[in-house]
């Protein structure tokens, strides 16, 4: 699990001062490339051997708003790895108070888009860091 703490900014947020609710995928990924990068895979490597990780599927259940000024943290998880994708799970708080729970999917494709397995090097990474 990795976790990352942010503070929200005058942008993040509405007319109405809570973070916009898109901001919240903003997180994730914020989060996703944090994660990777702790356990040893960081985007731009596995992008220089020619793959890439896109988001096929988000969801996200908003619990609570975080407004402006407040310092967020998203704990991000690997919660799935298959043969050639993994799921990536994600918490929100503010001073441990959830706010949001989220998902996404990412398939391991090649530069030409097609979805492929992942080289034994990085499944077995993923595989150690699996949140059991």
């Amino acid at each position: 699990m990795n976790s990352l703490a942010l503070r929200i900014s005058y942008a993040d947020t509405d007319q109405m001062g809570m973070v916009y609710y898109a901001n919240y995928l903003d997180f994730f990924e914020r989060g996703r490339t944090e994660l990777l990068r702790e356990i040893g895979l960081e985007y731009k490597a596995i992008e220089e051997r020619g793959f890439y990780f896109p988001v096929i599927h988000a969801e996200c259940k908003y619990i609570s708003p975080a407004k402006y000024d407040h310092i967020i943290t998203i704990e991000t998880n690997i919660s799935e790895v298959t043969a050639a994708s993994i799921t990536c799970s994600y918490e929100v708080k503010c001073h441990e108070k959830l706010l949001v729970i989220g998902k996404t999917k990412h398939p391991f494709v090649n530069k030409e888009l097609k979805p492929v397995r992942f080289p034994k090097d990085i499944k077995d990474v993923l595989e150690k860091n699996l949140e059991k």
